[in-house]
């Protein structure tokens, strides 16, 4: 696989950015939009309907992912309507880069926006903050930290919470685990869920066993009540999966799929009718002969950390394999096999760096994906690091 091909210039839309949906221009049975901003950098969009039919997508944008002006910022698709809003900022901390941002409508009717907040590109310093809305995302409340690092540990999201059928809020979160006097490189990250009965006020911690490795962990309850974990790999080989059976108080063993990841995140969801729908770079580091040292290897860092030494028997994060195609997939057996997969977008998908003032990355990254109450699935994510692309399409588009 290469890495450095050249492709023909972007969509001129996609240097407009002008929100508006629109059939795809080389399928009709999809429409698609690039979402609003002035942002060099666009990424991370987590999209959710929201109550009363409108729909919901935050990221993060800015510089570049690491740089302090990197912001939390919110667009709207109004029910029915055919335009997304201009983005508002709901961050704006000039010491800390603001990333993975998340909408939940909790079940007291309140909107919650989560996200990270880190220096630099360590992301071992990183917390989860959080806003909360009473007017479905008209308005905002203060900020306020949800969830501290613990130690030497940043503490990430990056998938929404999960409302069970019990009530219980379950929120997946990973560990960005740093050593002393060395730089994160996601070497060592594990997960976890945090779960609150009593609507988010108090919160228990529950590991996820041998996770090493084992991040953006995506969390479902299917038909049978039983909860379905897939991960991200930072060993860019396979999306991992694992399963509770006690709503998320023990967890299995993360254990490879035969679906490939590339170290980049993935999202899936359950549909009305059972099945799973899950957005992934259906690609990972085999054949790929270009890499990076690490995910901020190309922002000045004046921390005085040091590379990280790799010991023996460790295992090492892998950086810098394509992202793309960016691809959508269909379970009807609860996540053990994937029979239906379609491109989403096509291309090199070249990320050996971060850069989007020169538009030097090329990748299609960080999906997201849910279903409306009208049965059609809304998919956004990264494009080219330049802008946020929206995607609507019926499940079967998937079958071809």
């Amino acid at each position: 696989m290469s890495n450095t091909l050249d492709l023909a210039p972007p969509p001129a839309r996609l240097t407009e950015k002008d929100g508006i949906v629109r059939p795809a221009e080389t399928d009709k049975a999809r429409r698609e939009a690039y979402l609003p901003s002035a942002c060099v950098q666009n990424h991370a969009a987590n999209i959710m309907p929201l109550p009363g039919g409108d729909l919901g997508c935050v990221w993060f944008g800015g510089t570049q992912e690491g740089i302090p002006d990197i912001s939390v910022y919110f667009s709207r698709l109004s029910a029915g309507g055919d335009r997304w809003s201009q983005p508002v900022r709901l961050s704006d901390d000039p010491s800390r880069s603001e990333q993975n941002p998340i909408l939940f409508p909790a079940p007291d009717n309140k909107l919650w926006l989560l996200w990270t907040a880190q220096v630099s590109g360590n992301q071992d310093t990183a917390i989860v903050r959080r806003r909360v809305s009473t007017d479905n995302g008209k308005s905002w409340g203060a900020i306020e930290t949800l969830f501290d690092g613990v130690g030497t540990s940043g503490v990430f999201v990056r998938q929404p919470p999960a409302v069970l059928d019990n009530g219980d809020i379950v929120v997946p979160i990973f560990y960005c685990h740093g050593r002393p006097g060395e730089k994160w490189v996601g070497n060592y990250d594990t997960s976890a869920v945090r779960i609150s009965s009593d609507g988010g006020r108090t919160w228990g911690e529950y590991q996820v066993p041998n996770s090493t490795g084992c991040v953006h962990m995506d969390v479902s309850q299917l038909t049978d009540g039983s909860l379905l974990a897939l991960y991200r790999s930072r060993w860019a080989d396979k999306i991992y999966s694992s399963r509770s059976t006690d709503r998320g108080r023990t967890w299995s063993a993360p254990e490879p799929t035969a679906l490939p990841n590339n170290n980049s995140s993935i999202q899936f969801t359950r549909l009305a009718n059972g099945h799973l729908a899950l957005v992934f770079n259906d690609v990972n580091k085999e054949g790929v002969t270009e890499l990076r040292s690490s995910l901020y290897d190309d922002i000045e860092d004046d921390s005085g950390l040091k590379e990280p030494e790799t010991k023996a028997g460790e295992r090492h994060a892998v950086w810098g394999v394509p992202r793309a195609p960016m691809t959508l997939a269909i379970s009807g057996d609860g996540g053990r096999t994937w029979p239906h997969k379609r491109d989403l977008e096509v291309g090199d998908g070249y990320c050996l760096t971060n850069n989007s003032r020169e538009q030097l990355n090329r990748e299609y990254s960080y999906p997201s994906v849910k279903q409306g109450p009208d049965g059609a699935l809304h998919i956004a994510f990264t494009y080219f690091r330049q802008a946020i692309k929206y995607v609507r399409v019926e499940e079967g588009w998937a079958r071809g």
